[in-house]
């Protein structure tokens, strides 16, 4: 039968299936070829006579992420605090790189409106401007912004990520209804914590949306590319590719950069400008192994 892994922990994997939730494992030949279902595979199960699952099968990935490690996402959401905490924006560059370099379109969200001012909102308005993502602000807490978001949910399977403490938890309650959330099934048999998530989980919205509820995390490596390569995955930089005076223009110290020039008539964010050089020069210096 057919199914999708919805978590997974300890080398066993919990499985959506058209007779309920099956715990999985999977067939030996996946080790020994080195490869390893994620949450939010679609594979094929055998049922064994204690009731478990088997995995034999897992279909072709439309995306695969390394952090959060999952498979299957058509779009992310970013969230983060404007304050209490402070947004970290190179963190947010980060993840957007990889984002990026997987093909999994991004929104960025900031909670906490009800408590920022208009000036702080627009301090991160400009530090994404001419980068073409689409940012909402929100209260979660007080539900405001938080039913046009969910709209974007319809037909997608979403990555919900972010720091810790940024109100995730709450939005994540929002999408699914708090009471679903504290005693549904799937919560129940996986024993997921109601405030603290510490494996990736994919859950049901309503019929066509999906949710992966992610850990938190504070830090986030670029990896798999090199410093010449990083312009491709800032896309406010893409159309500069080509047009710089010098081939493999770094766009840091290079006379007549076409990349500099929009930086100086504000196409593209100081913020997002400075982000590049330190990810650029991290990338430069990175010893190989």
């Amino acid at each position: 039968m057919q199914g999708r892994i919805v978590k997974g922990v300890g080398g066993l994997y919990f499985t959506d299936t058209e007779i309920g939730l099956l715990e999985c494992k999977p067939k030996g030949k996946f080790r020994k070829d080195k490869i390893k279902p994620l949450v939010g595979d679609n594979v094929t199960v055998e049922l064994l006579e204690d009731g478990s699952g088997l995995i034999s099968d897992i279909s072709p990935r439309t995306s695969e992420l390394i952090r959060p490690e999952v498979a299957n996402a058509s779009q992310a959401m970013l969230v983060f605090a404007i304050n209490a905490p402070k947004p970290n924006l190179n963190l947010a560059d980060r993840f957007l790189i990889n984002m990026e370099m997987a093909g999994v379109p991004t929104v960025l969200v900031f909670n906490k409106s009800d408590l920022a001012s208009d000036a702080e909102i627009e301090t991160i308005k400009n530090g994404f401007s001419g980068s073409g993502y689409e940012i909402r602000f929100i209260s979660a807490k007080k539900h405001e912004g938080t039913e046009e978001l969910k709209e974007l949910l319809k037909g997608k399977t979403t990555v919900l990520a972010g720091p810790s403490g940024v109100g995730k938890s709450t939005l994540v309650n929002f999408f699914l209804g708090r009471e679903k959330m504290e005693t549904g099934e799937l919560s129940e048999k996986i024993m997921r914590g109601k405030n603290t998530t510490r494996h990736s989980e994919l859950m049901k919205v309503d019929e066509d949306a999906w949710i992966f509820d992610t850990p938190g995390f504070t830090s986030f490596d670029v990896m798999g590319i090199e410093a010449g390569q990083l312009e491709k995955y800032y896309p406010e930089m893409c159309s500069c590719i080509g047009k710089c005076r010098f081939t493999g223009c770094s766009h840091i110290s290079e006379p007549d950069c076409a990349v500099k020039e929009m930086l100086e008539n504000g196409k593209i964010s100081k913020n997002r400008y400075d982000n590049y050089v330190l990810l650029y020069n991290e990338l430069k210096n990175r010893r190989k192994y």
